[in-house]
């Protein structure tokens, strides 16, 4: 069955897990859309992780299925993820990234009933663009989170523009608290967010500050990065080394909060796609500190941070010592950034743009009634 009488689709939206941050960050924004054109939308995890990305999902009213299991026993998430799908009768299977949306894919072939796909990386594995390329026409309308995955979808996956979409998932909301300016006497507070893994770079910027270690004149700082993951030790152990003034902070559970006590943000990912952190950082005013990767080079300009290339640690200590050279300046910065991200991902742009998709996904929905 692909629709009911009334017109309401019932969505499965199948992710990969519920671990904070990530492709489960924007669900309750997502799903808010389709739930304010009058559809029924439930989650399906493929697997726990942390499950910290649970309880903002049922805040918001949504009914989260969860398997218990390992991220890597796709037979058994396959045939758990068939049980609970059957069970909920879709009309929509709606589905984030590689592992999700394949399962998915063959999911929605067996119950005939169309598949919308999230496309969150904009650097895909080579076996996960294969395994995509493969069975990509059994996704009626692709997703792209940001331009920059927009492109890597259209490139690497060969998607026809008819059937790619994009919907930024950052929705800037004002109403965040705003970052403290520096005061004079005060140590600069510079911070990150993220998972502590090798793709975030944290021992390239380990790398960086000990580089700085050779400047003079520098006003007193500290670097906090706020995250958990395999990465601690090492970074541990490079902090140790070289006497770094970093903080591992752990996991925050308020992230804007923790965004506001800084004076700046650094993000030395290796790759990133619309890269959520950073322009929550921007939206507090902050300047930023960036690889030039993914969306980031798109939003991030003059007058509101440096963009360096990844894996260049030089390159970052040179950022770094040019921003604490003018730490009255950073506030300014921080401003202009703040509104590059307002007029860019604005509140009604967000709702605007997933308003039209979720009205495709009808159309397509009503087409396949038809046959």
């Amino acid at each position: 069955m692909v629709g009911t009488k009334d017109g309401t689709v019932r969505i499965a939206y199948i992710i990969n897990s519920v671990e904070g941050g990530g492709a489960a960050l924007p669900v309750p924004a997502v799903t808010r859309i389709m739930r304010e054109r009058g559809h029924h939308v439930e989650i399906f995890a493929l697997s726990r992780r942390d499950g910290r990305a649970i309880a903002p999902m049922e805040q918001e009213g949504l009914r989260v299925h969860v398997r218990d299991g390992a991220p890597g026993d796709h037979l058994a998430a396959f045939s758990w993820l068939k049980r609970r799908i059957q069970a909920f009768s879709p009309t929509v299977i709606w589905t984030s990234l590689t592992r999700a949306t394949l399962m998915g894919q063959l999911i929605g072939a067996w119950r005939h009933c169309p598949v919308i796909s999230w496309q969150h990386s904009a650097r895909l594995k080579p076996a996960n663009a294969r395994m995509l390329r493969l069975l990509r026409s059994r996704t009626s309308l692709w997703i792209a989170d940001s331009h920059c995955v927009e492109k890597t979808t259209r490139e690497t996956l060969g998607i026809p523009s008819e059937k790619l979409a994009c919907w930024p998932i950052f929705r800037a909301n004002a109403d965040v608290p705003l970052a403290t300016p520096w005061q004079a006497g005060q140590p600069v507070r510079i911070g990150s967010l993220g998972r502590l893994h090798p793709v975030k770079g944290y021992d390239i910027l380990c790398q960086a500050l000990a580089r700085l270690r050779q400047k003079n004149g520098l006003p007193p700082f500290e670097v906090l990065i706020a995250g958990e993951g395999e990465e601690r030790a090492h970074l541990e152990a490079l902090i140790a080394q070289d006497d770094l003034p970093v903080r591992l902070a752990g996991y925050i559970e308020h992230p804007k909060d923790f965004l506001a006590t800084l004076h700046a943000y650094v993000q030395p990912s290796f790759w990133e796609g619309l890269c959520l952190a950073a322009h929550e950082a921007m939206l507090a005013g902050l300047p930023v500190i960036a690889s030039a990767v993914g969306e980031l080079p798109f939003t991030i300009t003059g007058g509101m941070g440096i963009l360096v290339q990844p894996r260049d640690s030089q390159a970052l200590a040179d950022a770094f010592e040019k921003l604490l050279r003018a730490p009255d300046r950073l506030a300014k910065w921080g401003q202009t950034g703040r509104q590059r991200v307002l007029e860019r991902f604005s509140a009604e742009h967000f709702d605007s743009t997933g308003h039209d998709i979720v009205k495709r996904v009808e159309q397509i929905v009503q087409a396949q009634r038809r046959r």
